[in-house]
């Protein structure tokens, strides 16, 4: 995992099936877990459902709520 897979999964869309369109990180643990179970696609999209089944599975997707917020300023002018 890279640091910047946590912000793909925040911004990337699902590009297939029966949630497409949908967040990566807004996908449900039903659906992800099937992708464990029957098998994650190759390539990047394949690495991020992982990742995401993982966050979700271990009760972990609270994380991800301060990367959509996007980038924020340090300092105030």
């Amino acid at each position: 995992m890279k640091p910047e897979d946590l912000v793909l999964l925040v911004t990337r869309e699902m590009p297939f099936g029966k949630y497409k369109g949908r967040l990566l990180a807004d996908l449900p643990g039903h659906y992800l877990n099937w992708f464990a179970r029957e098998g994650f696609p190759k390539g990047e999209i394949g690495r991020l459902l992982q990742l995401m089944q993982e966050i979700d599975h271990n009760g972990l997707k609270p994380l991800l709520d301060p990367l959509r917020q996007g980038p924020r300023r340090r300092y105030q002018d």
